[in-house]
């Protein structure tokens, strides 16, 4: 089957009996153009199915209007609350997002850069794979120019711009409610240290435990990715250094799910044998029984102040000052660790 043309200006030009001059100023709102005109245009270009060749725009005025978005992950509600956010920002700015996911994987994230790289977008949005140790390609886009604007997993330069949540304050404030309502053999199961959100994470929750003076055990500290299966394999663990602990701050919603999942196959019931308070949640947590106390992360926040950062660097260029936003958390108190609930510990874990 032969693919069909695509319309062209001149097709429209010809069907109206205008110019393709006309046409072009038409489609664009030009003041030069009766609104009677431009009216006609645009009925017989949806008629003929026309649309705009982007790249020859981006050829003419040197802009695409359109910015590159770079996450770890969809499937995690986090990333997708933030995603859903940066696109309605986009519409109502008139741009379009070219949506790329590095599953987790620094080569991936690479190619997808380089694809966005190629296909002249305006700029840059990313959250770094938890794999992404070089970050020389990030100061190569600096250097030519580009827009480019981290969001929570960010890199340690402020000459870039980065959108972030007081990751510290989150995790210092669960710990000190944990504390609060009695436990004080706690554990954390930790993010890498080499991303901002592990590192600042464990710091909290370090910081708290020193000012209580409380012992961080290192049986009880596992550090490792942000997925299910890390919280799963980091619970798992733990316990097998003999005593657990009565309470565990999880690194993520997901890592909480992967502890959930681990305990229950030992056969402990959460709160009673293990509480947890995790990083974030998810519109499931509802259906979780009993549901998580978490710390919220403001992300619809976090994909609109994102987007129009990137968007004022485009249109300031050089003149633009890059900016560092952290924006608050709060403690969301849901079933867990409400009270100290002692259970059956230690018969459980010597069993």
């Amino acid at each position: 089957m032969r693919k069909a043309r695509q319309v062209t200006l001149s097709d429209i030009a010809q069907v109206v009996n205008v110019s393709k001059v006309t046409v072009s100023k038409a489609l664009r709102g030009h003041p030069d153009i009766s609104s009677e005109t431009v009216a006609k245009i645009k009925k017989v270009a949806g008629e003929l199915g026309y649309y705009p060749n982007f790249m020859a725009r981006n050829l003419s005025s040197q802009r695409s209007n359109t910015i590159g978005v770079i996450v770890p992950k969809i499937a995690h509600s986090f990333f997708a609350s933030i995603i859903e956010s940066i696109y309605d920002a986009a519409f109502e700015n008139n741009y379009e997002i070219i949506l790329t996911v590095s599953q987790e994987n620094a080569d991936r994230e690479l190619r997808h850069i380089h694809s966005l790289l190629s296909m002249r977008v305006d700029g840059l949005m990313v959250s770094i794979s938890q794999q992404t140790i070089d970050f020389s390609i990030f100061k190569t886009v600096r250097e030519r120019g580009i827009p480019l604007t981290f969001m929570d997993r960010v890199v340690d330069d402020p000459q870039f711009n980065r959108v972030m949540v007081d990751d510290y304050g989150g995790s210092f404030s669960a710990i000190e409610h944990a504390i609060s309502v009695g436990y004080t053999k706690i554990g954390h199961v930790a993010g890498f240290q080499h991303i901002n959100i592990g590192r600042s994470r464990y710091k909290g929750f370090a910081e708290a435990m020193n000012k209580h003076n409380l012992p961080i055990r290192p049986e009880w500290t596992v550090f490792g990715g942000f997925g299910e299966n890390d919280g799963y394999l980091g619970f798992k663990k733990m316990c097998s250094s003999g005593e657990i602990p009565e309470f565990v701050l999880a690194v993520t919603y997901p890592v909480a799910l992967g502890i959930y999942r681990a305990a229950t196959e030992m056969g402990m019931k959460i709160p009673r044998d293990i509480d947890i308070i995790c990083f974030g949640t998810s519109a499931s947590n509802r259906f979780v029984s009993p549901s998580l106390t978490y710390i919220e992360q403001p992300t619809v926040e976090i994909g609109k102040r994102a987007f129009e950062i990137t968007l004022e660097n485009i249109r300031k260029g050089d003149q633009f000052e890059p900016k560092q936003i952290i924006l608050p958390t709060t403690l969301v108190l849901q079933d867990t660790c409400r009270k100290k609930t002692a259970g059956v510990r230690e018969n459980i874990a010597a069993g």
